[in-house]
């Protein structure tokens, strides 16, 4: 007997990964869009830094947040999903053994078989076999609440940082130009970067990422810019 062949799947990074590319992008452009727009105002360069922080952290922790809620509710819909397998399972045993003989047939086996593999995941776990391949969950899948938020919130800093950075080392009176340009590069690394993480082709997801980063910092230092000279 061949020894058994364990492998390690892409789509098992969805969860971390997900919550790592949108909290990164969402940093970077949303500060970078921001510092660009303060600085289209033509104020001053410590103001420009004093918004890119505000926006790090205000941004941080709305991230965090968001993500929170919005994962701690799809985790609630599971959890209802499986204690009402729960009791159906406890109620109608036979009932549930052929919906799962059902779901096999529905894939390509035979009935025969279906039902005896019904039987065998039933006798060995009847709740692992119903939330896998009748409600679609397994272990990586799973929503994480608390590991979504850190992440958004730990990979929207590191995003944020980068424009603030780059306003730091920038000369005075072509911040929006640098920012503009040094956050582009930031984004299309990110999407480089995240491609190859999970395994996708390269060129796509980096021209997508920096496609809609350059739109929110044009729009944004067209809006500076008209309110500034309003101003």
């Amino acid at each position: 007997m061949h020894p058994i062949h364990r492998e390690s799947h892409l789509i098992e990074r969805i969860g971390w990964l997900r919550a790592a590319v949108l909290g990164a992008n969402d940093g970077i452009i949303s500060t970078a869009s921001l510092v660009v727009g303060v600085a289209a105002a033509a104020t001053a360069s410590s103001e420009v830094l004093v918004a890119g922080v505000a926006g790090l952290v205000a941004g941080a922790m709305s991230m965090a947040a968001g993500e929170y809620v919005s994962v701690s509710s799809q985790a609630d819909t599971e959890q209802a999903d499986l204690a009402r397998e729960r009791k159906e399972l406890a109620e109608t045993p036979e009932s549930e053994l052929d919906e799962l003989t059902q779901i096999y047939v529905d894939r390509g086996v035979e009935f025969a078989l279906a039902r005896k593999v019904a039987e065998q995941l039933t006798a060995k776990d009847a709740f692992a076999a119903h939330a896998r391949d009748e409600l679609g969950l397994s272990p990586h899948v799973v929503a994480r609440p608390v590991q979504a938020a850190l992440t958004s919130a730990l990979t929207f800093s590191v995003g944020a940082a980068l424009p603030i950075g780059i306003v730091l080392l920038a000369p005075s009176g072509s911040t929006a130009l640098i920012v503009s340009g040094g956050s582009l590069f930031c984004l299309a690394l990110l999407g480089a970067v995240s491609a190859r993480i999970g395994g996708a082709g390269i060129v796509k997801p980096t021209l997508r990422v920096t496609f809609w980063g350059a739109i929110a910092m044009a729009a944004s230092a067209g809006i500076g810019a008209l309110v500034g000279h309003a101003i």
